[in-house]
């Protein structure tokens, strides 16, 4: 999940580099470095434990400038944060390397180099790279040769940038499973982990394909195919985007993309009509022909899921299974005929999704189905139907507005899938106002922000919380949870509010405050029978409920009602008021809200 940029330019390149990696910070932020070949020839470097900001001071303090430089900021894998694992890896003054990714077998390749006298300062699998290919110009071979020797003996996943002080104008990079784009300018070339990182400097792009290696200068760059050969990988011109970065009038980034979420959720429903045609040219002949779906996500993504199979199989009639992609293709699994699968991923880059869409049975795959925040991302390319949520940039790493706009892709689908198989399909008429709903209710729900917040200073001095659901409900209570532990570090778990006498009953206490997720809806009278058992115990209990769930507070029960809504805009209405409290309870507890410790935006490794 490491973030790396890399320049070859006739103009000095710091800045460019500093600016790539304040765009990259969520792919990693416990530490950050740059290297470049300065004007007098020397492999020059600053490395920072902590944010790119520290790196800034350490440039301001000690300028160093030159046209070629690679750059990173850290998430840790393999040693902890430090100044000695931060990238890049110099070796001998000559070769600098900086790696996103996981080198599988770097404790063989440690050994090799420790078997030919070589010694392994840091702890990072990255280092044992950076000693093979110093090894290999040392004998004479050009920066290129090196790293085609090289790359075969490494098992794993990576994004590599080089520098070779011998070569003062080149940068090589390589990409094997980790993403890597390359931007083209005039007079200079770039690489990023992806387009984000450039877009101040180009508006070309080349995204380069798994197995692919590249030279690049100020002057041009050459693509080598994984066989060696010249690749021709087409340039994609993307439009200028004026996107506000800025906070606003909000506090935090959470903050400002939790309120942003009805604009969001209206791009996204507004793309299109509501017909197949949305999801590509091809899905009116793959939706007739759906006998079954195969949701593959990690995370927020995975919830959303969940959510859609209640969808998927409530309307459409077709069976739904939804599998974390992580576990996925470790297992021996049984794929029906005609299976559409939906991979699901904000970045598209999700190292785990992709692999376990890699993994299907492509056999009984009728074809791939993309809902992806990015547009040319890995996850878009290698699929045959897409659908493009609309939400735009999102910079807090916990995410809010990327989940709902999935949430309104997952209707939109269900809605589509409904038509061609359920023999009671809903109205042209029902299926927008279903849609546009969502947003509406998004709005009414931010309204209770003051008392949400009210709310939250109830779980400040806690440190473990429970939340229950039932239904569709359930999966909103995991992402409930899953948002209060990404941010406030309170540990949080989510249940079937049905298991509780199963074992969760045992940790209910007085200190334990208990959230419950009560709509109104056929699971009530179940659901508040469950919530009796928690009180029966001493709990503290916070429901947040429909407006005639017919929940009352009580000193051992908090009651907050939410804005009235359908039945399919519930799980949007009860997403974004769980988002609130867990933004609430973390500002409350002083801890960093937009970039939470050991996490980051982006899971671009196994």
């Amino acid at each position: 999940m490491c973030g790396i940029v890399a320049v070859a330019a006739r103009r000095d390149c710091t800045e460019i580099l500093l600016e790539g990696l304040r765009r990259l910070e969520y792919r990693g932020y416990d530490s950050a470095g740059f290297a470049l070949i300065d004007r007098d020839g020397h492999l020059s470097s600053h490395k920072c434990l902590g944010r790119v900001a520290a790196l800034e001071e350490a440039q301001l303090g000690a300028p160093i400038q030159g046209g070629t430089g690679i750059a990173h900021t850290r998430w840790a894998t393999h040693g902890e944060p430090s100044v000695i694992n931060a990238h890049p890896h110099i070796i001998n003054e000559r070769v600098a390397v900086v790696h996103n990714g996981i080198i599988e077998n770097h404790s063989a390749l440690r050994e090799q180099l420790a078997s030919e006298g070589r010694t392994c300062i840091s702890d990072t699998d990255t280092e044992v790279v950076a000693h093979l290919i110093e090894l290999a110009v040392a004998s004479g071979k050009t920066l290129l040769d090196a790293v085609k020797h090289v790359l075969p003996q490494l098992e794993g996943a990576y994004a590599l940038a080089i520098v070779d002080r011998e070569a003062p104008d080149n940068i090589v990079v390589a990409r094997h499973g980790s993403p890597l784009v390359l931007g083209i300018g005039i007079g200079e070339n770039f690489a990023g982990s992806d387009i984000r990182a450039l877009r101040s400097v180009t508006d070309t792009f080349i995204y380069l394909e798994d197995g692919d290696l590249a030279e690049l200068n100020a002057d041009g760059y050459r693509i080598l195919d994984g066989k060696g050969q010249v690749a021709d990988r087409a340039p994609t011109r993307l439009a200028l985007q004026d996107e506000d970065e800025g906070l606003g009038d909000h506090q935090h980034f959470m903050l400002k993309e939790i309120f942003e979420q009805p604009a969001r959720l209206r791009d996204t429903v507004r793309q299109g009509s509501v017909t197949d045609e949305v999801f590509g040219p091809a899905a009116a002949q793959v939706f007739p022909q759906v006998a079954a779906v195969q949701i593959l996500a990690c995370g927020t993504s995975y919830h959303a899921g969940l959510v859609a199979r209640h969808w998927i199989e409530a309307l459409a009639g077709l069976p739904c299974q939804v599998e974390v992609a992580s576990e996925y293709r470790y297992r021996d699994s049984v794929t029906l005929p005609n299976t559409l699968v939906v991979g699901i991923s904000q970045s598209g880059e999700t190292a785990d999704t992709l692999a376990a869409l890699e993994h299907i049975d492509s056999e009984r795959v009728l074809a791939r189905l993309a809902i992806c925040n990015v547009d040319h991302s890995a996850m878009v390319r290698a699929s045959d139907l897409v659908y493009l949520t609309q939400a735009g940039i999102e910079i807090g790493v916990a995410s809010t507005k990327a989940f709902t706009a999935q949430l309104a892709a997952l209707l939109n689908l269900t809605l589509c899938l409904t038509r061609h198989h359920a023999q009671e399909a809903l109205s042209e008429g029902e299926v927008a106002a279903s849609l546009e709903e969502m947003a509406d209710a998004a709005e009414a729900v931010l309204d209770y922000d003051a008392r949400i917040k009210a709310l939250s200073h109830h779980f400040t001095n806690k440190h473990h919380a429970l939340f229950l659901g039932r239904g569709i409900y359930y999966p909103i209570a995991m992402e409930g949870a899953l948002k209060l532990k990404e941010i406030s570090y309170i540990h949080a778990e989510a249940y079937p509010a049905g298991e509780l006498k199963h074992g969760p009953l045992a940790l209910v206490d007085d200190d334990m405050p208990v959230v419950a997720v009560a709509p109104d809806d056929r699971l009530m009278e179940k659901l508040r029978s469950n919530l009796e058992e928690v009180r029966a115990r001493g709990g503290q209990l916070f429901v947040f409920a429909s407006a005639n769930a017919g929940y009352e507070s009580a000193p051992d029960c908090q009651v907050l009602e939410m804005p009235d809504c359908s039945v399919l805009a519930g799980p949007v209405v009860f997403t974004i008021a769980l988002q609130l409290l867990s933004y609430h309870v973390a500002v409350a507890r002083g801890t960093d809200v937009d970039k939470p410790r050991n996490l980051a935006k982006s899971v671009t490794v196994e």
